[in-house]
């Protein structure tokens, strides 16, 4: 029996194949671009990943504790200190600094090292031959890991110049480490060089900690803590490896997502193929049943239809999506336009569950759209499935009607929930639920909806909105790949139109002044002194100048640390300065002075406007109260915003990172540049841009950042006009017999071309408004929920009219034309041909 089934499904299914190639690769090759996408997302952030965790590894070498301060570093007094704790084998101080190249916008990761006490802690990075660690001892003396020699083009012997402050300060390359003793690019010099050469004297930034065998690492951790200054925290070294991987894990669960749109939407493509296709095939599945084939069997069979489908697709998809991550990292890098992994050199390999878990997927979602039609086949009764006619059967509503509004009702709940570990996987969940939900009900809207269409006079025309009003829910399964693709590339257009719209006003807001001068473009060793900052403001042509501090702190271990900018704002009109989202709330008198806070601050830490809380700063935690809450685009990690002077005053640092100049009336740039040049005496160390070019570069930036998302909705509108296509070809040969009565009576092929046009435009014009309107509640959701509880984000509603109106058009014009295109082979038969099927 089992023999003869599958030779009974093996004619059947391989005659409808053979029949009609076209519908399987469609469907073939929607489950395959979804499967490429998806492995290709992965294996990409997978790379970048253990790139991460790998440098993170190396730097810890074998230490048991990590101590680690902020940028600014914390008193190297603490290390004899912690050396001396009991339990402790070997303490290895260092000094960390991301330099600033001099002559180009670029930076290195510099590490000072004691190489005698990194020898046992970190033997990795420390060559522990004699001569080489001698050559270290040189106070110029760097050595370069291969990919930094690599990326800066420079060999032994060559001179590394950085820049400290607004002067260049040269290092001469003592040596070029092995490939494999560190991933990323890195220059490491002796502790003592990097802390005099980068004005680090008496800092350390991190001291790693080896215990003697058998300490209690927990005992020997309370120990440390208690001799920690506020600001400095203690971690494991697999917290450090996963601390960088973690700030990206919203990016890349967002790009996981994107991916999966397209198989997502692939699924449909094998569900309106199927259904579609089993009207052409109705009476062969009657006549198997007749012949004594069970219902169990035919939807065996129909479901290893989809099964063998996604096999295809899937192996496809993950060849494909192997090639195309090769591609891309070879090409791009791993950074997907979003500059996370920019100093990256990542090695692709390959990821077998990976590439497993997006075959299942593949293979499941195709199975799960020929399900609805593989159940709804078997369930027919043979003797109405050999009538003529009986393709307008499947054409009734389903009556699901129901439970589409549970699923759209469920969708919005789900839509309203907080983050799951800190990632919107209900707001996801909503997405889909609402998704399937308007699937659901879309045969009970069209009917609804299309029972209202006037009759237009040309014939063509007329007959297409008939045809339309009395197969409703064919209309609704040809519009479901438009729906499903149309809405979420509307809503992801909708929310990259309001983040962009609302970085632009963030930016001039945020950006008032006419030019913004700046030490080092990247990098964190470049600072203005007190004696420059008051050349600056004296510089003849400049009205006004502000000055702006950053700062790092850290309050928790497991989380990466704040920014806090110090800088000039009138604490009464903070909303002139900052983009407020909340009434700034003045201390009252006597209380802490004011911070204002970021959104991330707020969604992370709980603050709330009014409360007094406690912030560590040049080692002592300071009381400030929150003052306010704002929008901050530069900062994913958080945001703090102090009084310059109340700074200054709590640390005794007056340096300075950037400058704000407002210039006299018929100042230029280029004068104003030289003037400053000429009085500070720093050549070409310090850059001056005018505002309208830092708010391109930004945009610039974000475009970028953006441009994957662009081609994965590029590639999801694709997948939906090959359902149209799809769909179209597979009436058209259904309709065969309908064709030649209208032949019989008179039309000309030309006029039924132009029915099936109306036909595809009227129900593209249908799905679009469906999709439009679907894809703006999306967006919302994407904007308000997604965004915010990934990135912390907030952002305007901005919707782009045009662009939307624009696709629309383009669709339904792009669908009349598939649908003609599609049934132009149905028309190609003779009339009596297809008319005798019904005698």
């Amino acid at each position: 029996m089992m023999r003869a089934l599958l030779g009974t499904w093996h004619a059947v299914a391989a005659g409808a194949w053979r029949d009609a190639p076209g519908r399987a690769l469609l469907a073939i090759a929607g489950i395959a671009c979804g499967v490429a996408l998806g492995a290709a997302v992965h294996l990409i952030n997978a790379a970048a990943r253990q790139e991460f965790e790998a440098a993170a590894r190396a730097l810890s070498g074998v230490a048991d504790i990590v101590v680690r301060g902020p940028r600014q570093g914390f008193d190297e007094a603490l290390y004899p200190r912690i050396a001396a704790v009991p339990g402790v084998a070997v303490a290895s101080p260092a000094v960390e600094a991301e330099a600033t190249l001099a002559a180009v916008r670029d930076s290195i990761r510099m590490i000072g090292l004691d190489v005698f006490r990194a020898a046992l802690v970190q033997p990795a990075l420390v060559s522990t031959s004699a001569a080489g660690v001698n050559e270290l001892l040189n106070a110029d003396a760097v050595w370069l890991t291969h990919s930094a020699a690599q990326s800066l083009h420079l060999g032994a012997g060559d001179t590394l110049r950085v820049r400290v402050g607004t002067a260049v300060v040269p290092f001469r390359v003592a040596a070029i480490l092995p490939h494999a003793t560190y991933p990323e690019p890195l220059a490491i010099a002796d502790i003592a060089t990097l802390q005099w050469r980068l004005a680090q004297l008496g800092r350390l930034q991190r001291i790693d900690v080896r215990l003697v065998p058998g300490a209690d690492p927990a005992s020997v951790s309370r120990d440390i803590e208690a001799l920690l200054p506020p600001g400095v925290a203690l971690s494991r070294p697999d917290v450090e490896a996963s601390r960088a991987s973690a700030m990206t894990r919203a990016y890349r669960l967002n790009l996981d997502m994107l991916a999966l749109v397209a198989l997502f939407t692939g699924a449909f493509l094998v569900f309106s193929t199927q259904f579609l296709a089993l009207m052409r095939r109705r009476t062969q599945f009657a006549l198997l049943r007749v012949l004594g084939v069970t219902q169990g069997a035919l939807r065996r069979m129909l479901l290893t239809e989809g099964a063998v489908l996604g096999v295809v697709g899937s192996a496809c998809g993950v060849l494909l999506g192997y090639g195309l991550a090769a591609y891309v990292v070879h090409r791009y890098g791993v950074d997907l336009g979003a500059g996370y992994f920019s100093a990256q050199s990542a090695v692709l390999q390959p990821q077998w569950g990976a590439f497993a878990a997006y075959f299942a997927l593949g293979v499941a979602f195709s199975m799960l759209g020929a399900a609805p039609p593989a159940v709804e086949v078997s369930r027919r009764s043979p003797a109405l499935a050999l009538r003529a006619g009986d393709e307008q059967d499947y054409a009734r509503p389903a009556g699901r009607t129901v439970t589409g509004i549970a699923l759209l009702a469920t969708g919005a709940v789900c839509a309203s929930l907080p983050a799951l570990h800190g990632l919107p996987w209900a707001g996801y969940a909503g997405i889909a639920l609402l998704l399937l939900g308007t699937v659901m009900i879309m045969p009970s809207v069209a009917t609804r909806v299309l029972r209202f269409l006037p009759c237009p006079r040309p014939v063509s025309a007329a007959l297409a909105v008939a045809r339309a009003q009395a197969a409703p829910r064919q209309a609704s399964v040809t519009v479901a790949a438009i729906v499903t693709s149309l809405s979420l590339m509307v809503s992801m257009i909708v929310m990259v139109a309001s983040f962009r719209a609302s970085l632009d006003a963030w930016l001039q807001h945020m950006l008032p002044a006419d030019v913004y001068l700046r030490t080092a473009p990247v990098g964190e060793t470049g600072f203005l002194t007190p004696e420059q900052q008051r050349i600056i403001a004296a510089t003849p042509g400049v009205a006004r100048a502000t000055f702006i501090r950053s700062h790092q702190v850290f309050l928790r271990p497991d989380r990466p640390p704040l920014t806090l900018l110090a800088r000039a704002i009138d604490r009464t009109r903070a909303g002139d300065t900052l983009v407020l989202q909340s009434e700034s709330a003045p201390a009252p008198p006597g209380a802490p002075p004011p911070v204002w806070i970021s959104e991330a601050v707020q969604d992370v830490y709980g603050w709330r406007p009014g409360e007094v809380v406690r912030i560590p700063l040049a080692g002592a935690e300071r009381s400030f109260t929150v003052a306010g809450v704002w929008r901050d685009y530069a900062r994913q990690t958080g945001g703090l915003v102090v009084e310059r002077p109340v700074y200054v005053a709590l640390t005794g640092d007056e340096l300075a990172n950037d400058a704000a100049l407002w210039l006299q009336p018929g100042v230029t740039v280029s004068r104003l540049g030289h003037a400053l040049r000429a009085r500070l005496g720093a050549a070409n160390d310090i850059e001056l841009n005018e505002t309208a070019a830092v708010r391109a570069r930004s945009l610039a930036v974000f475009d970028r950042t953006f441009a994957v998302t662009y081609g994965l909705e590029a590639v999801a509108i694709l997948i939906g006009l090959l359902g149209v296509s799809a769909s179209f070809s597979a009436q058209a040969l259904a309709r065969r017999r309908e064709f030649g009565v209208l032949r019989h009576l008179g039309m000309t092929r030309r006029q039924v071309a132009a029915m099936l046009g109306a036909e595809g435009g009227l129900l593209a014009t249908f799905g679009a408004g469906i999709g439009l309107a679907l894809g703006c509640v999306i967006g919302l959701i994407l904007i308000h929920v997604i965004n915010r509880q990934s990135f912390h984000w907030s952002m305007d509603l901005h919707l782009p009219v045009l662009p939307l109106a624009l696709l629309s058009v383009t669709l339904i014009a792009a669908s009349a034309v598939v649908a003609t295109w599609s049934g132009r082979y149905a028309m190609r038969h003779e009339a009596a041909l297809a008319v005798r099927e019904d005698w």
